[in-house]
């Protein structure tokens, strides 16, 4: 799913919100921040690689670093990133939304 449309109408500020209906779904506050934390990581990454790519369609090999030039666009990709919510904002609205799948990993005792 693209950022912009994932993000759209999603309010930047944070929010207060209620430990219980977090912990509910694991029982464990600790777990639930886990899963938010990785999730938010995740989409970090994901941001910070999408704002590169589109900034490096207006990459201009130069020799000095004098001739640096401003390009319009470049610098509206750039105030949009800017102005995205915090990944981690982002991640616990999609875990309250039950947007967000997790599950364990099997230990090779269980498998056996």
């Amino acid at each position: 799913m693209d950022i912009k449309t994932q993000v759209q109408g999603l309010d930047p500020n944070v929010q207060a919100r209620n430990i219980t209906d977090i912990a509910g779904r694991t029982g464990n506050i600790y777990e639930a921040v886990s899963i938010i934390a990785k999730r938010a990581n995740q989409l970090a990454v994901n941001i910070k690689q999408e704002l590169h790519n589109k900034l490096e369609e207006f990459a201009v090999a130069s020799d000095t670093i004098e001739e640096v030039q401003e390009n319009k666009e470049q610098i509206e990709i750039s105030k949009f990133y800017e102005k995205l919510p915090n990944p981690v904002i982002i991640a616990i609205n999609e875990y309250v939304d039950h947007q967000i799948h997790h599950h364990y990993k099997e230990t090779d005792e269980e498998n056996r």
